[in-house]
């Protein structure tokens, strides 16, 4: 409990906040870094799991070949792009290996949950008239969300922990308060930024996990607040399809 004190004690100390390599402006890099890197790997992921999964042909081997990257490094990836003339591009080499940690479970999530929506859901849809990008956006795409959210989640965290590494490159973030407590033996200080770490991860997964509860299509679809008027007609595909 001595080091879970003093570490208490260093999270506690104005001074430790305040300046360049305070607390609080590694914690905003980190953010930044996470962030940046999350965004990039969805609009990588997202479009193309999504349009696979809508036509169900060549999901499998693009789930496979991000798979594959999963047995690579991060860290290897982040020396290797720090040999190159990327090291002199800031965060780039770490926004780029954060990326491709983040599109595997981007990926495979989005694709799972599109190919496992109910096939004779989606028929019925086609039957009542919908035409394709009718049946994505309202049958396929909320029957797909509660994977696609796991994905997200699952990608964020990992992101947001992973990105600690950027210190072991000389770069910005939570992982150099980690570093520089390893460098002048302050267990203290090294406690302290794993611990601020953890804090950002888990805060990350419940912000998300608040927001897949508020946008889920499912339940909105399902309140009896949004039922009246024309909406009952609206939601009648996802409604019918919690009953499959």
């Amino acid at each position: 409990m001595g080091v879970m004190a003093d570490a208490w004690t260093w999270l506690t100390t104005g001074a430790n906040w305040s300046g360049e390599s305070g607390a609080w402006n590694r914690l905003m890099e980190h953010v930044y870094v996470s962030g940046v890197s999350l965004v990039l790997a969805c609009a990588i992921a997202l479009p193309v799991a999504l349009w696979l999964g809508h036509l169900g042909k060549g999901g499998a081997l693009a789930v496979n070949i991000s798979n594959a990257g999963r047995a690579i490094p991060v860290f290897a990836v982040l020396g290797l792009f720090m040999l190159t003339p990327l090291r002199s591009a800031g965060y780039t080499p770490t926004v780029i290996a954060l990326v491709l940690f983040a599109v595997p479970p981007l990926l495979t999530n989005a694709y799972v949950g599109m190919r496992e929506v109910d096939r004779a859901v989606v028929e019925a849809a086609r039957g009542m008239g919908m035409s394709g990008p009718q049946v994505f956006r309202r049958v396929e795409l909320p029957l797909a969300y509660p994977l696609l959210m796991t994905g997200l989640r699952s990608a964020a965290v990992q992101i947001v922990a992973t990105a600690t590494i950027a210190s072991m490159v000389g770069q910005g973030g939570l992982g150099r308060i980690i570093t520089a407590g390893f460098n002048t033996y302050n267990t203290a200080q090294v406690v302290a930024g794993a611990l601020l770490a953890a804090a950002l991860a888990l805060l990350v997964e419940g912000v998300l996990v608040a927001v897949h509860r508020l946008v889920d299509p499912l339940r909105a679809a399902s309140s009896p607040a949004r039922s009246p008027a024309g909406a009952g007609q609206h939601h009648r595909v996802p409604l019918s399809t919690e009953q499959h």
